[in-house]
Formats: C-alpha cells, structure tokens, sequence
C-alpha cells in the first residue's frame, strides 16, 4: 500500500472483485431488495394516521323527534360506528374498556334547548384523552356532523343557515389530506438511510473476519482505492433499491409524484453516499460484522426515526437536538 497514486485501472478491477462477491452473496440482495420492500409494505398498512370509522357511543337521554334526528344523522355518517344506548353508567363502561372512542350526550332538555332563540349546541362530547389523535377525530367529526345536522333541519323549517365563519380549507402537498401520501416518502428516506448504513457496515469487517484484508494490504492497492471499491459497487446497488422503492410507491401504493426526476436523484445520490460513508465508517473501527450492523442499525434507524421529523416536528424539538 505503498503506491499513493490512485490508479483507476486497480478501482476498476477492484469493483469487479466486489461486484461478483455481491452478485453471489445472497444477503447482499437480500438487505438491498427484499428488506426494502418489506419495510415500505409495513409502513404502507401498518402506518395508518385516518381514521375511517370511529366507534362512538350515543347517550340519549331524551328521545325526542329532534333528538332521534340527530341520532339518525350520526350514525347514517360514514365515518361514525354508533352504540346507541339510555344507559350512562353501560357506556362509560365500555369506554374505559376501549370498545368505544369517544361519548355524545343528548340531554333531557335537548328539544327545549333547540327551540329557544340564540340556544347554544345543547351536546357534550367525551373523548379518550389516552389517544389524542382519535379524540380530535372525534371532536372534528361530531362538530361536523352537528353542522350538517343544523343546515338541514334549517332548510326543512324553510329557515337559511349561515355559520358566521365560512372556513375554506386547502391542503399544500397533500391535497387529499391521505396520511400514506406523506408517510410513504419518509419511509423511503428511513429505509435508504439504514439500508444504506447496513450494506457498507459489513464490507471491511466480511474482509477483516475472512483474513483476506491482510492480502488487499500487501498488494499495491491505496487505501483511497480500497475505500472507493467498496462504496462504488454498493452506491449502485443502493440506488437500484431507491428505485424500486420508488416505483412500488408510485405505481403499486398509489402514491401521486410531482417534480423533476432528475433533481430527486441527484438528491437522493448525495444522501445514499453519506449513509453508505457511515457504515463504511463503522465498519472500519469494528472489524466485526455482528458489532458493525448493530451499530450501524441503531447509529442510522434511531436517529432517523425519531430525529428527522417524521414522528416528531422538528421545530418543537430543543434547539440542541435541533443543531
């Protein structure tokens, strides 16, 4: 390695070496392919931020014609799986047993209270504070539902319901307000970040363990050279695997793409490189396969997880963390 001349007639035969050792390694193929595509189909149905159907109880305490109306209105929606019942205390019950997701009353007085002039909504909503998501589901839902409910019994009366705020809602980069449009592209990124960190993880450590580095490091090889063969072969590879997932995203998974293609994969070649430099890093210091890909799957899945934004906000991250 005494040569500090980088010839790339020894890279070029050097990446020939470590190409065939990927092509008949399986684990490369799987860690590169198969793993991929496993993780996108678990984010895709594992992962799924809407609620579609809402499992909520209905207390009436009153069974007038307005009230039943209204009952009517809520489970004839969609988005609402109703339990209807008299009985406080048999609801609460399975609320605190999780079999319903949130609570409606409907007082005694729900028809008085509608027929006085300027009343306000006369319903209590209770949601499980243990899922907050789900109870701002079913906060929204209800609200939407009472809204719906008071323009129709307005326009059956011959009367005009106007709300006093007319809230018209446009949804930048997500037009569909589809959770599994924005989460599918993060999956991509988490899963190029450790896919990337755990192929090159193995690849100085495979040589170190199968005693054939002490060979590489007697011939007249650079470690510029030794280093370039190593990343080379597995950057393409890498973005063979970006690909893949990009088209099962797109055209498996239904996730719409807008933009340039070629600024997408000039981006994703910079970050593929940086992540392929971190494994090939820790697998530099380790020398040991097993310790280099637990390092390299807690130094990239965690961060990425966690730190990226794609659970948490960044901005309501400390400034340190943020740095």
């Amino acid at each position: 390695m005494s040569n500090p001349i980088l010839s790339w007639r020894r890279v070029r035969a050097l990446c020939v070496k470590e190409t065939r050792q990927i092509v008949r390694d399986p684990s490369s193929w799987l860690i590169a392919v198969v793993i991929p595509l496993l993780l996108l189909f678990i984010f895709d149905y594992g992962i799924n931020l809407d609620s579609s159907k809402l499992r909520v109880g209905i207390l009436l305490e009153q069974r007038s014609e307005a009230a039943l109306d209204f009952t009517h209105t809520m489970t004839g929606s969609p988005y609402i799986d109703a339990t209807i019942s008299d009985n406080r205390q048999e609801l609460i019950a399975k609320m605190q047993a999780g079999k319903i997701r949130g609570l409606v009353v409907i007082p005694v007085d729900f028809a008085e209270q509608m027929e006085r002039a300027n009343a306000t909504a006369p319903i209590q909503v209770i949601t499980d504070g243990s899922e907050p998501n789900t109870a701002n589901f079913v906060q929204g839902y209800v609200e939407g539902i009472w809204q719906i409910w008071q323009m129709q019994r307005a326009e059956d009366n011959g009367q005009t319901f106007e709300p006093l705020i007319d809230v018209q809602t446009r949804y930048w980069f997500n037009p569909a307000a589809i959770s599994q449009h924005f989460i599918i592209p993060g999956a991509v990124t988490i899963i190029m970040t450790v896919i990337g960190a755990i192929l090159t993880s193995l690849v100085v450590a495979r040589e170190w363990e199968r005693g054939t580095m002490e060979a590489l490091l007697s011939t007249e090889i650079t470690r510029t050279e030794l280093l370039l063969c190593k990343l080379i072969p597995y950057y393409f590879l890498g973005m063979l695997a970006m690909l893949l997932c990009m088209l099962v995203s797109v055209f498996i998974l239904g996730v719409p793409y807008r933009g340039s293609l070629l600024i997408l994969f000039f981006i994703s070649s910079l970050f593929l490189l940086s992540t392929l430099g971190m494994g090939l890093l820790i697998s530099t210091i380790t020398r040991n396969q097993f310790n280099a890909a637990q390092v390299a799957l807690n130094a990239a899945f965690l961060p990425s997880i966690m730190l990226s934004g794609f659970i948490f906000q960044i901005d309501s991250m400390p400034a340190v963390i943020r740095a």
